[in-house]
């Protein structure tokens, strides 16, 4: 079986938001503080350009398994890519108050965090480590 790319490292998270060019190393900062609130833990890079918050064991029905964090985020060029979980009970009405977004597979990409509403994102963030969690 192929080992998981993405995978937990010991690289420096400080060093790596550091390294995020203006303007999306501000959004980067802004995310990496509320997700270090909303899950108690400290990040950690996984791979080269992803900072995730906890770390769980996933089993697909196909057999396939790997490591992988509660949440996390990418500044990538053009958004901020948050990894979440979907799924949990409010996720679509949460989506519907957010503000300009877009989504794909257990993904929310943000083009500004200064467009979305901040207490939405908050809770859909928080709502989504508690069903990872296993308690929503």
């Amino acid at each position: 079986m192929a080992e998981n790319k993405t995978a937990r490292t010991d690289a420096s998270v400080e060093e790596f938001l550091a390294s995020v060019p203006p303007p999306r190393r501000a959004d980067a900062l802004a995310v990496n503080e509320l997700l270090t609130e909303v899950t108690g833990l400290e990040p950690a890079m996984w791979g080269p350009a992803i900072v995730g918050f906890g770390e769980r064991h996933l089993v697909y029905a196909s057999g396939r398994e790997l490591d992988w964090f509660e949440v996390g985020f990418s500044p990538r060029q053009q958004a901020t890519t948050l990894y979440l979980t979907e799924g949990f009970e409010g996720y679509d009405e949460l989506l519907g108050r957010l503000g300009p977004h877009s989504t794909g597979k257990s993904c929310l990409y943000l083009k500004r965090l200064s467009a979305v509403n901040s207490g939405v994102l908050t809770e859909l963030l928080r709502r989504s480590v508690e069903h990872v969690r296993g308690g929503g």
